[in-house]
């Protein structure tokens, strides 16, 4: 299909890991497909962080403000390339967001809104959220859940271990397990007695390992969401 408006290019950090950013790019284009019809892709530039470098920083010197201005150089290169708005393929690097947001002139597509927005759709109103523990413990993605009054549920410190240890260990490195995939279906059981009525797969990595017909609660894929309300806003006129 032949569009009567310039389709907007996608600015994506990627890198956070590879494994994510692969099933990024390959969702972009299945739903622009869909949608656009034909042969069509996305309009795409991708600026890949070094993990190495950004885990150095958050993990082995705990410098907070490093890892974030490397967030801020990737977003300042796919301005300078010419993005329309921008798009992390990581859910916990969302918490620089508002320190890089003012230094821009072009918009972040935020993965917890949209998150939000679709749990909000299905009249839900509390929600597990498993991610890395800077995800799971950090107030970004409560805040916009409550926006949208929407309770946020966070696992107990030794599910919290378990989740965050797998991603770190396994996911990223492109390793699904079985038998992990065996303990979250246990963690979010346990979520559900405690109140969730559903869960928030908030690490881009955890819906290769399970998805939402495997979850005991309704699960929403952060990485799904983030990826059609990208597409939406890039076939959009406005």
């Amino acid at each position: 299909m032949m569009w009567d408006f310039a389709v907007k290019k996608i600015g994506l950090i990627g890198g956070l890991s590879w494994v994510s950013t692969a099933e990024y790019y390959k969702r972009l284009n299945e739903i622009t497909q869909a949608l656009a019809g034909g042969v069509s892709s996305a309009r795409i530039v991708l600026e890949s962080v070094n993990r190495q470098d950004y885990v150095s920083a958050v993990i082995d010197r705990e410098d907070e403000d490093a890892a974030c201005q490397q967030i801020a150089d990737s977003v300042g290169a796919l301005e300078a390339a010419g993005a329309d708005f921008i798009v992390i393929t990581c859910n916990d690097v969302h918490r620089f967001v508002p320190k890089i947001e003012p230094m821009l002139k072009i918009p972040f597509l935020h993965i917890a809104s949209v998150t939000a927005n679709a749990i909000k759709a299905r009249g839900l109103k509390s929600v597990a959220i498993l991610g890395v523990r800077k995800t799971m413990e950090g107030d970004f993605y409560s805040k916009i859940l409550a926006e949208h009054s929407i309770q946020a549920v966070i696992p107990e410190d030794t599910e919290r271990t378990f989740i965050h240890d797998s991603i770190y260990n396994e996911l990223v490195k492109n390793d699904f397990r079985d038998s992990t995939r065996t303990g979250y279906q246990d963690v979010i059981r346990a979520l559900g007695l405690r109140g969730a009525e559903c869960v928030a797969l908030a690490c881009t990595e955890i819906p290769l390992l399970i998805s939402p017909d495997q979850s005991p609660l309704p699960a929403f894929s952060t990485t799904e969401f983030h990826c059609q309300a990208a597409v939406e806003l890039a076939l959009s006129k406005d």
